[in-house]
């Protein structure tokens, strides 16, 4: 899939060739493209960004916004929701008032507010445990950097405590607010009280380091240079080298209402807001999401935002105060059909999610299943799409999205073409491997006969590895472990005897080395030597149903970009593997490793596994 964008600033035209060869932007570029009045192609040039970490999909999420006092010890300047205790506007709700908000339909709730002088600690775990023990399917996203700051000195724990306490009471993100902008000049006018860019990235690093993802934001569009909020973005872009923890970033139009800062023009232009968003996407190359906030863009600047690099919309958002206090002018609640119809109307898959952005209800037809890691981009990388729309999923989800017939066809798990071959058409395509993988490993602190009893900590993106890690222990080794999963992102992976990891993260991990595991083993090699039989790691498959002139056509687009890719496989792949820390060369030799052919051998394979699969018994 190619993008051709006709540059009406020629200043573009450099930076789109680094895009293009995946090159890491620096300020210079940010600047230039801030300044560009080529809007159009600025858009073009981060929607191909978008496109190659999320196809088509926009995500959003039914969330209920918790701001559960806005009495505050802290007194900035552009707040406008905060106030003091005994004023007639201050409210302090309670844990019963907070519960009667919440639906067993919400998702997510987002819990920020004041920080009041006289709260002890366990009303704020109170609150937590609560909405956790009585919507268990409801991931908790609360307290800011500066709040956790907040606890941390007002109830003398360690950042760490506070965070440990929190996620044991069921807190499983935090929103990314609080820094606002990391420029101290900017602090020291406007919030001297709250935490600088030092503070905010210990807490945001310490939250990473226990296993719990994290959001960021910049407040933008008030005193700020451009040169501060780029800077911004790139220390961003440092942190997420380092800990991989962050979600998403989430650029927030700055709300004058009675702060008293009265920037240039009451509002952000469209135009700013638009060049931010898509600045973003291109300067935050390791960052997975770009959020289109729209209580604060509003829904029409929002929903242009889905074509300039945003990939997110949030979510119905209900129970938002903060930034309509300070004068937004958006809908206080957009409603899910609302949020369908506009990403519908942008041309965009609309992606019911969770907290991790787990796909759990698609809203529209004709969707095709990517695998989103390397060894699956020579399918993709010349896919023509036509009349369909691409979703990267990972394996397990797209086995769970196909059960409820939202997917069309794709590169399915295994295990899951296994559960559900009467109603999938297999086709003539795989992943599979003659011997090593490189990127389906199991990263251990003991040899495979002293893992019996011990506790493997197993990735929640795919039935097939964890099934084959299984065979291989009980079948092969004749030992039997315990299991518990990880979630999407970053993990605690002390707490584990050992760890399986697949993807982009394994290859990473077993180029560098997974901090405090001494041994590493390939399954696929070890599947190999036990059977001398390739093992398929995923097949394509097709819905049955399909008109038989929808699946030829689709085998006709799988085979043309496959024999496009065939044999440079760096020249369809290399930025790919850039990104996931691989040179040109080891991106050739990995995915010259592959078997992309469905043949006999690759069949026998299947079938042996089936046999085995269908017989062992490791305890999960």
């Amino acid at each position: 899939m190619t993008t051709e964008i006709h540059f009406r600033d020629d200043q573009l035209i450099r930076i789109w060739q680094k895009v293009q060869r995946g090159e890491r932007l620096t300020l210079e570029d940010g600047l230039t493209m801030y300044r560009t009045p080529d809007l159009l192609s600025l858009g073009k040039m981060a929607h191909f960004v978008q496109q190659q970490k999320s196809g088509d999909a926009v995500y959003f999420v039914l969330n209920q916004k918790i701001e559960h006092t806005n009495v505050c010890v802290l007194s900035c300047k552009f707040c406008d929701f905060a106030t003091k205790k005994g004023r007639p506007d201050a409210y302090e709700m309670t844990t019963e008032e907070i519960l009667s908000k919440i639906t067993p339909d919400i998702h997510e709730v987002h819990i920020t507010g004041g920080m009041p002088a006289d709260w002890p600690w366990e009303r704020y775990l109170d609150i937590v445990r609560s909405i956790h023990d009585k919507f268990p399917n409801t991931d908790v996203k609360a307290f800011t950097a500066v709040e956790i700051d907040f606890f941390h000195k007002k109830f003398k724990m360690p950042v760490e405590e506070v965070l440990r306490q929190l996620y044991d009471a069921g807190m499983r993100t935090m929103p990314g607010g609080g820094a606002e902008v990391f420029s101290e000049r900017v602090r020291k006018l406007l919030f001297p009280q709250k935490i600088g860019a030092k503070g905010w990235f210990q807490v945001h690093k310490a939250a990473h380091k226990l296993g719990i993802p994290t959001n960021s934001t910049l407040l933008y569009g008030h005193i700020e240079t451009l040169e501060e909020r780029l800077i911004h973005m790139m220390k961003l872009r440092e942190a997420q080298d380092e800990t991989g923890g962050f979600l998403t970033f989430i650029p927030l139009a700055f709300q004058p209402g009675d702060t008293g800062i009265k920037p240039k023009n009451q509002f952000t232009s469209a135009i700013d807001d638009l060049k931010t968003i898509a600045i973003s996407r291109l300067m935050l190359d390791n960052f997975p999401h770009i959020k289109a906030y729209w209580v604060m863009l509003t829904e029409e600047v929002a929903a242009m935002a889905l074509n300039f690099g945003a990939d997110d919309m949030d979510g119905t958002v209900g129970g938002e105060k903060i930034a309509h206090n300070a004068g937004a002018i958006s809908p206080m609640t957009l409603a899910k059909d609302q949020i369908i119809r506009i990403i519908k109307d942008a041309g965009k898959i609309p992606v019911e999610r969770d907290v991790y952005y787990n796909p759990l209800k698609l809203y529209t037809d004709n969707i095709i299943g990517k695998i989103p890691y390397l060894n699956s981009v020579p399918f993709y990388a010349n896919f023509e799409k036509g009349q369909y729309r691409i979703l990267p999923v990972a394996p397990r989800r797209m086995g769970v999205l196909s059960e409820q017939n939202q997917i069309d066809a794709g590169l399915f798990s295994l295990m899951d073409y296994f559960n559900q071959h009467e109603k999938l058409e297999l086709m003539g395509w795989c992943i599979a491997t003659r011997d090593q993988v490189k990127s389906v490993m199991l990263f251990s602190n003991e040899g495979w006969l002293d893992l019996n009893g011990k506790t493997i900590g197993i990735t929640d993106d795919t039935a097939t590895s964890v099934k084959l890690l299984k065979v291989l222990l009980e079948k092969k080794y004749g030992v039997s472990a315990k299991f518990e999963r990880l979630h999407a992102g970053v993990n605690d992976y002390s707490k584990y005897d050992a760890v399986l990891l697949i993807g982009d993260e394994a290859l990473r991990a077993n180029k560098t080395g997974l901090d405090g595991f001494e041994l590493v083993f390939d399954l696929a090699r070890e599947w190999y030597d036990w059977e001398k039989l390739p093992f398929v790691f995923a097949v394509w498959a097709m819905k049955k149903s399909l008109p038989e002139e929808r699946k030829a056509e689709l085998k006709e687009m799988i085979a043309y970009s496959l024999d496009k890719t065939a044999g440079d496989f760096v020249a369809a792949a290399g930025v790919y593997g850039k990104s996931v820390g691989l040179t040109d060369a080891e991106t050739q030799e990995y995915l010259a490793g592959f078997n992309f052919n469905l043949g006999e051998r690759e069949r026998e394979g299947m079938m042996k596994f089936r046999e085995l699969a269908r017989v062992e018994s490791v305890r999960t």
